[in-house]
């Protein structure tokens, strides 16, 4: 059992904040396919303070199912950054908060905020310390090994976060410079692991149950944080729950139950956003749900055509009958779903 800061975890199974992936309705089917851990979308320090509300949506939380969960807040500014998290404790009341210091988007580093503080470890520092002073929630930090293959700060972050109080820090086994090529470097993970006795969670390349039981067998991490292996894939988290904690490998999804699951993942978003707004965020998701299945270019063309989710639905279903019954796709027929 983990220990954050007196917040007990049972699992050694993270699912990590992503922006546009781990939203209200996916954090909901990812619950209910086992994730004990999960984090929002990382949310903007000085958009909560502003009152945007698209910020605001980002962290809206569900107590229905059991399970921790956690928002990520990212900024440059330590009395902001404690400002917002003091907001998000008092109002939306999470398990903990997460800083990302990981992030390498550019609209995000060129404010000093994500993975730019990886170039400034005095000030990630700071930052922590002054959101761990605001509130009385274990605060953890996601971090890469720096900002490029001659600045790789990881440890001094690691180790000026730790003494600030941070509960635990996430390490993906990249620099800021890679985004997400090449390959994570578990070996510097397991190198941080080693120097602490803190909580290091291993993030990277993690695609499958054997990789995640595979990322602690060989860095001695204490957890692993799943990410872009969830994308179209929440089965991943109950197999590598499985896998570690049982010894229990489970069955790979069908091809009935990956449409059936896009489907549903459709509804939920059409749900929660409305048609106007669902449609577009759901298209990257059905085509990672779609991923590596027949003709499933084509049908992604097709979705990516198509307005209206009545239609979108209607080819999903034509499509998981042509795959069931394993009879070839008669594409003259998609020409109804053109708009």
């Amino acid at each position: 059992m983990l220990n954050f800061d007196g917040l007990k975890i049972d699992t050694r199974v993270f699912v990590a904040p992503m922006a546009g992936v781990t939203d209200y309705p996916y954090r909901q089917i990812l619950r209910e396919y086992g994730a004990e851990v999960l984090f929002t979308e990382m949310v903007s320090s000085q958009g909560l303070l502003q009152g945007n509300r698209r910020t605001k949506d980002l962290i809206e939380i569900n107590r229905e199912k059991p399970g921790i969960i956690g928002v990520q807040l990212f900024g440059d500014d330590p009395s902001i950054m404690a400002e917002a998290a003091a907001l998000v404790a008092e109002n939306h009341q999470p398990d903990m908060l997460d800083i990302n210091m990981g992030c390498p988007a550019r609209k995000v580093v060129s404010t000093g905020a994500g993975a730019a503080l990886m170039q400034d470890p005095k000030r990630a520092g700071r930052i922590t310390r002054a959101v761990v002073a605001a509130v009385e929630l274990p605060v953890t930090v996601k971090i890469r090994l720096g900002w490029d293959s001659s600045e790789l700060t990881a440890a001094r972050v690691v180790e000026q976060t730790l003494e600030a109080g941070a509960a635990a820090v996430t390490v993906h086994g990249r620099t800021s410079d890679q985004f997400y090529s090449g390959q994570a470097d578990w070996q510097a993970i397991a190198e941080i692991a080693s120097s602490t006795s803190a909580p290091i969670i291993g993030n990277g390349d993690i695609f499958s149950a054997e990789d995640a039981q595979k990322m602690l067998e060989t860095t001695g991490c204490q957890a692993v944080m799943l990410a872009r292996g969830i994308q179209g894939n929440p089965w991943l988290v109950k197999a590598s729950s499985s896998l570690i904690d049982e010894g229990r490998k489970i069955p790979e999804p069908t091809i009935e139950e990956r449409i059936t699951q896009a489907l549903d993942h459709l509804q939920r978003a059409i749900n929660y956003y409305g048609q106007e707004r669902a449609v577009p965020l759901m298209r990257k998701h059905l085509s990672w749900y779609t991923k590596g299945l027949p003709h499933a270019a084509r049908v992604r063309d097709w979705i990516n055509k198509l307005i209206e989710p009545a239609r979108i639905q209607d080819l999903l279903l034509h499509y998981r009958q042509s795959l069931s019954e394993d009879r070839e796709l008669h594409f003259q027929h998609f020409q109804d779903f053109q708009q």
